[in-house]
């Protein structure tokens, strides 16, 4: 039962915590509008919280719930994006321009904006669950 517990409040935790990445992503993109050459980021939300809860495999074995990592020999060496191999952080995705600009950026600001305002809804959303389950437990604790 506790394991119940404990699984479901880290889902929500790790879904926030890429939420708040994204948002993170979403704001870079909005600041660099009017860089040149600045290409926008991003990551498919699903696919990253699927990977960082381990319930799908990237190397492709189809066992529901197995990972795998990539082996190193020393802490140093990198993994994809550049990050330290072994760290839970969404693969990046360029996202393609929806018109050429002459400066070669890639940010669309209403694009961006529609992502910035929909993480956001979700964000909250994902803050709602975790403070309903709180709630949830604290009562079943309580016995009220």
């Amino acid at each position: 039962m506790l394991k119940q517990m404990t699984d479901a409040l880290n889902f929500n935790a790790t879904a926030l915590n890429l939420r708040s990445e994204r948002q993170r992503l979403i704001a870079s993109n909005i600041a660099n509008a009017d860089t040149p050459g600045y290409t926008a980021r991003d990551f498919n939300f699903s696919d990253a919280l699927r990977q960082a809860t381990g319930r799908t495999s990237r190397g492709g074995t189809g066992i529901p719930g197995t990972s795998l990592a990539m082996a190193t020999s020393r802490s140093g060496h990198m993994g994809l994006n550049g990050q330290p191999a072994g760290a839970a952080r969404p693969d990046l995705n360029y996202a393609s321009p929806a018109q050429t600009n002459l400066d070669n950026n890639s940010v669309d600001m209403d694009r961006e904006r529609a992502s910035f305002a929909d993480n956001t809804v979700r964000y909250e959303a994902t803050l709602r669950f975790i403070n309903g389950q709180v709630r949830t437990l604290n009562t079943a604790i309580t016995g009220q």
